[in-house]
């Protein structure tokens, strides 16, 4: 019988083939692997944003729930006069902030109160430092008083409008502009668009967008721009580098200060700092999903955006497509480690330390400002991992079936059990050189008998008899080794260790001899000739799957084997049973021995001493 291998590498490698396909087509095409990096990437930043301090050059202004009922005494429901925005405006500029940003869209008149909107927009133009927001919105133009739209090129370039080489001179302006302010050279600010993932969720901020050849500046841009500060707007965006502190002042404590006499907040609270003034209240929907939360707060993004940019801490981002020759390597080193036949467990522990190693170095790039996608990376470790895991399962289990099967020609079922049971069927398989006792046993009289049978007779005969031997050999925990013709070979201590191999074997071989006494008495047409001998030895040999690549049979070879079948030739006349010295001293004081004397066998210059076991009466 042909032998299974462990394993079959040619198996892994197709498994590596279909895993270096799908990788490539994850990092060139379809990105499918792409949520694992995000999702992983979000979990490491939002832990990492905690341990960041708060940005002591910025403060928050919320119009927030408290405001809203505060404020109502005062300015009524929302959206309140513009005037009170002026007033804040005014307040806070007198302490000399670096910047205030209003993330509040102005691009729609007070009809109702055009005079507050008249406040606003000249408060708005005697303060520089003041920039406001203004939204992108293809399909949606702004038109001047004379019905006309009002093109790129007429805009400020204070609003972030810059022309290119490819720029049309008669583009129509596709923003909600701040048209609240009178006096377009107040328009100062830029877009606040957020730029969502395909999944919703804001993880990157633009610095610029392209409409018809102009380049339009986000409000953290044109703020950078502003102050000087070396900001990459040709890249079109950055990936925002997060913190879950910042400091919040409510607008309605702010006002009521300003209006009190005698102040009691600090008189340079906001000196030198940026001012973002924005919706806190969810009910006015300006909230987003963020690696922060599924509700952070519109000017928390803005601000971090701002944040980034003015410390220079945005995430400088690896494209995931070079890493797919990282993800290709590592799939590779698994499977070599599976075709090498290392244990699973230990590739799995090994896998295993790459995942903290490479979640260690994710955490120690983000602390240098740079997000490195590596989940995706060991994702596909582990789906290769599963893959050749579940391939060396199954390769396994059919191995082991194989050798199930294998040994149970030769084997009582249940010694087989055992051997599976304790891991031994694999260790048995090899060669090996092992101390055992070798039982063969023949037919006497068996040519006298086939000649006066007919065959089929004589096959029928033959199976009852082997049948019923067989079964005291794996009684007594022997392994069968073959049939020679009317003769069998068998053995005791190997597979299984068996320390009392040659008590068992001649346990067997006594019960074969009485077996042999009710067969006859069954088969009473077989005559006084038919007779069985059987000699039995201890010694060392050789056992394990022996045979050509195409057919093997698992034995014993070696002169332990050799002596057992002469002393066999020896028991006609003599005894029905003969065991050898070695034999007789390893059943200790289990049976009685008559000694048959010395004799000369085939193969050895100096002679045999034999024995015949008797049963011992208790």
């Amino acid at each position: 019988m042909k032998m299974p291998k462990r394993w079959k590498p040619e198996s892994f490698r197709l498994w590596l083939l279909l895993l270096v396909l799908a990788i490539g087509l994850d990092y060139a095409l379809l990105g499918f692997g792409n949520p694992v990096d995000t999702r992983m990437g979000d979990f490491w930043q939002k832990l990492h944003a905690s341990q960041r301090p708060a940005d002591a050059g910025m403060v928050l202004v919320d119009i927030d729930q408290k405001s809203l009922d505060r404020m109502q005494p005062v300015a009524g429901k929302w959206p309140w006069p513009r005037s009170l925005l002026g007033e804040m405006i005014d307040g806070i500029a007198a302490q000399k902030p670096r910047a205030i940003v209003v993330d509040l869209l102005l691009n729609e008149p007070d009809l109702a109160r055009p005079e507050q909107d008249a406040y606003l927009s000249d408060v708005i133009a005697r303060h520089p430092e003041v920039l406001v927001a203004v939204q992108y919105m293809p399909g949606r133009q702004t038109a001047k008083a004379d019905g006309s739209l009002l093109r790129y090129a007429e805009l400020p370039a204070t609003l972030g409008i810059r022309r290119t080489p490819i720029a049309h001179a008669q583009a129509d302006a596709a923003m909600l502009l701040p048209t609240v302010l009178r006096d377009p050279t107040s328009w100062r600010g830029g877009l606040v668009d957020r730029l969502q993932s395909a999944d919703g969720v804001v993880r990157h901020y633009y610095l610029s967008k392209q409409d018809q050849g102009w380049r339009l500046l986000s409000l953290p841009a044109q703020l950078a721009q502003m102050q000087r500060w070396d900001v990459p707007v040709e890249a079109g965006q950055i990936r925002l580098n997060w913190r879950q502190h910042w400091q919040h002042v409510s607008f309605a404590e702010l006002y009521d200060d300003f209006e009190r006499g005698q102040r009691l907040r600090p008189q340079d609270e906001f000196h030198g700092k940026i001012v973002v003034i924005g919706i806190e209240e969810a009910s006015l929907g300006d909230r987003h999903a963020t690696p922060m939360s599924t509700l952070t707060l519109g000017p928390e993004v803005l601000a971090t955006a701002i944040s980034n940019l003015a410390h220079q801490d945005w995430l400088r981002e690896v494209p995931r497509p070079p890493l797919a020759f990282m993800a290709i390597l590592l799939a590779m080193l698994v499977m070599w480690a599976f075709e090498r036949a290392h244990s699973p467990l230990r590739i799995g522990l090994a896998l295993g330390i790459a995942t903290l190693s490479g979640a260690a170095a994710s955490w120690w790039w983000l602390g240098r400002h740079w997000f490195i996608p590596l989940s995706g990376v060991l994702a596909w470790g582990w789906i290769g991992y599963w893959g050749c895991a579940l391939i060396a399962y199954f390769r396994e289990r059919r191995q082991r079936e194989a050798a199930i099967a294998l040994f149970q020609r030769f084997l009582d079922p249940r010694v087989v059990g055992q051997l599976v049971n304790t891991g031994e069927i694999d260790q048995s398989q090899n060669a090996q050189s092992r101390e055992i006792t070798v039982l063969f046993s023949d037919i006497r009289g068996f040519t006298t008998l086939s000649e006066t049978r007919s065959p089929e007779y004589i096959v029928a005969l033959l199976n009852r008899y082997f049948t019923m031997q067989v079964e005291i050999v794996f009684k007594h925990h022997g392994t069968l080794d073959k049939f020679i013709g009317d003769a069998i070979m068998a053995f005791w201590g190997a597979p299984v260790s068996d320390p009392e191999h040659a008590r068992h074997a001649v346990a067997a071989a006594i019960e074969m001899a009485e077996a042999l006494e009710r067969f006859k008495r069954e088969l009473t047409d077989l005559g006084a000739d038919f007779d069985i001998g059987i000699g039995l030895h201890t010694g060392p040999a050789v056992v394990g799957f022996i045979g050509s690549n195409e057919r093997l049979d698992y034995t014993a070879i070696g002169d332990t084997v050799n002596l057992a079948s002469r002393i066999e030739g020896q028991t006609k006349g003599v005894a029905r049973v003969l065991v050898s010295d070695a034999t007789r001293a390893a059943c200790l004081d289990a049976f009685d021995f008559v000694d048959k004397g010395q004799h000369h066998v085939k193969g050895r210059e100096q002679e045999v001493e034999l024995f015949e076991p008797i049963r011992r009466q208790t």
